[in-house]
């Protein structure tokens, strides 16, 4: 019942996305596409270049789309994962991480259905302040969250793995539980600055209220710079350099003792493609962004799909328990065959009803016929 309920929010979310768009169509807001994050402000105006770039129609569907790629695939497999582990999987150390991550996932891809509104009617906010900056914590927050739960994850496999004798003290339920809250403290610490900080404002030249986008000069140097440095520096840059280590000890390890090592290779290549293809250029481009010599380049574009692009990470994560955790490929293949099953005993049934009624159908003219005579 649970994953029945769960692959209903998709059609749910979207059904919204289509109201609300259909409203401020009908409300004749003005169809301009900014794209850009955090463009300096000027006295509540965009200077002529900015305001090019902001309404540039290069990314006009891309941002969107990206988003609306990233809810649709990341939210059933996620929302399928978190049944596995919570209903079918026992209660392990490196399931009660894998349970977080999964947490972390599902709430970023939650607040991606009002980015997608906000993008696609020209990054025009209609939701108010407070929600704002409840989108822009949730999506910052849980982004770094689950990269520092990736990095835990990677350090309890090598923990496993390389100091196997060690394994029993330290892979314990109760040092699970220290990582986890580690996890939503990064949550927390990463979305708090956002919570606390004015997000909305109005441009006065173009006639929209932005989320992010547009943001006053002494605030992108003197405050979202240094937050931003001290998340890519704590919340990206260490958790990578963790999960290099981890899974090259672990490769080393497998390899001189001759196991197989395919399962490891498969998770070192994913967590690259998360971090190295997903996660880099946002978080390179970010630094840029903020960085008081970006003014005169046009980053502000690039860091939007960029930014988008790194969403996807969520849709990887699913495939990562998959390799991670030997109880959860087998529970899920369980869950999948059941479900198949169930699918095929339903349509049998439908097949027979339907056979049935034909049946019937062809049995009354020809009972009313030998009555008849």
């Amino acid at each position: 019942m649970e994953f029945v309920v769960s692959s209903r929010v998709p059609f749910l979310y979207l059904l919204f996305i289509f109201l609300h768009v259909s409203s401020a169509v009908d409300a004749n807001i003005s169809i301009i596409v900014p794209k850009g994050r955090s463009l300096p402000l000027f006295n509540g105006s965009l200077i002529e270049e900015h305001k090019k770039q902001i309404q540039s129609s290069s990314v006009e569907l891309v941002v969107p789309l990206i988003c609306l790629f990233s809810f649709t695939a990341g939210l059933p497999t996620n929302s399928f994962a978190l049944w596995v582990l919570l209903f079918r999987t026992k209660k392990l150390p490196s399931t009660i991480l894998l349970i977080n991550l999964t947490i972390c996932d599902i709430m970023l891809l939650l607040v991606l259905p009002f980015r997608i509104v906000y993008h696609f009617v020209g990054n025009n906010w209609t939701f108010g302040e407070p929600f704002c900056r409840v989108v822009v914590g949730f999506f910052y927050g849980n982004m770094y969250g689950s990269v520092v739960c990736l990095a835990l994850i990677a350090l309890d496999r090598y923990i496993a793995l390389v100091h196997p004798f060690g394994a029993k003290v330290l892979r314990s339920k109760k040092n699970s539980v220290y990582m986890s809250v580690l996890v939503w403290i990064v949550v927390l610490a990463a979305a708090v600055p956002l919570l606390a900080s004015k997000q909305t404002h109005e441009i006065n030249n173009l006639s929209i209220t932005t989320c992010h986008d547009a943001l006053p000069v002494e605030e992108q140097e003197n405050y979202f710079l240094p937050y931003f440095t001290t998340l890519f520096s704590l919340c990206f840059l260490l958790p990578l350099l963790v999960v290099l280590f981890c899974y090259s000890a672990v490769l080393r390890t497998l390899m001189a003792e001759g196991q197989r090592f395919a399962h490891a290779v498969r998770v070192t290549v994913l967590m690259l493609i998360v971090f190295v293809v997903f996660l880099l250029p946002s978080n390179i481009l970010m630094l840029w962004h903020y960085s008081k010599s970006s003014s005169v380049n046009n980053l502000y574009m690039p860091y939007l799909i960029a930014l988008s692009l790194s969403t996807f990470n969520s849709c990887i994560d699913p495939f990562i328990f998959y390799y991670v955790s030997k109880d959860f490929r087998k529970r899920s293949w369980e869950a999948l065959r059941c479900l198949k099953s169930d699918l095929e005993s339903s349509s049998d049934s439908r097949t027979k009803v339907t056979l049935l009624s034909k049946i019937s159908k062809t049995e009354r003219p020809l009972n009313g016929e030998s009555t008849h005579l």
